[in-house]
């Protein structure tokens, strides 16, 4: 019982509430240890240039998906005829078929990967800019309200469970990226 008083004053502490004075508490506020939340798959969808940078990507992603297509029906292509053939061929051959579909099937794997991290570096290529033209606004807003800490909801593991809706900047952010324009 013990560790878990001990864990919910940590919990409270950290959250600048709990057993705290009001006057105190009321200080530590002041002085930046105000928090608050953002959830940045919002924000990102609604930053000018995210539609272009999206469509650009599920084009390329089209490409490399049609690519991956062709190999793997180049692959079905190669099991079937081998699975018709296992019959009549000699040990020896079928051993070198095998090794032959090890290696299709190895081009396939290595080359959807090479693909996936091709995708990936694209992403990042395209959507790096509009995420710090993000970091920036709320960076900026963090400041100019004092703020210890800026929560983002859209992160898998940012551990709130519940928060005060009146804390939620989301809107707020992308009002600044759409008033700052394309820049």
């Amino acid at each position: 019982m013990a560790r878990w008083a001990i864990a919910a004053t940590v919990v409270l502490v950290v959250a600048g509430i709990g057993a705290v004075p009001a006057t105190k508490r009321d200080a530590s506020q002041q002085s930046g240890a105000a928090i608050a939340f953002v959830n940045s798959d919002i924000i990102l969808r609604q930053t000018p240039g995210y539609g272009t940078a999206d469509s650009t990507l599920r084009a390329d992603m089209q490409a490399y998906q049609r690519e991956l297509e062709t190999l793997r029906q180049q692959l079905d292509s190669a099991m079937t005829a081998y699975d018709q053939q296992q019959i009549v061929l000699s040990p020896t051959a079928r051993q070198e078929k095998m090794e032959e579909l090890r290696q299709i099937q190895e081009r396939f794997n290595t080359r959807g990967q090479e693909l996936q991290t091709r995708l990936a570096e694209r992403e990042q290529e395209l959507v790096a800019p509009l995420q710090q033209r993000i970091q920036t606004v709320i960076d900026g807003l963090r400041a100019e309200r004092n703020m210890a800490v800026i929560f983002d909801t859209a992160s898998p593991a940012n551990g709130i469970v519940s928060a005060d809706p009146a804390l939620d900047l989301t809107q707020i952010v992308i009002s600044r990226i759409r008033n700052a324009g394309g820049q």
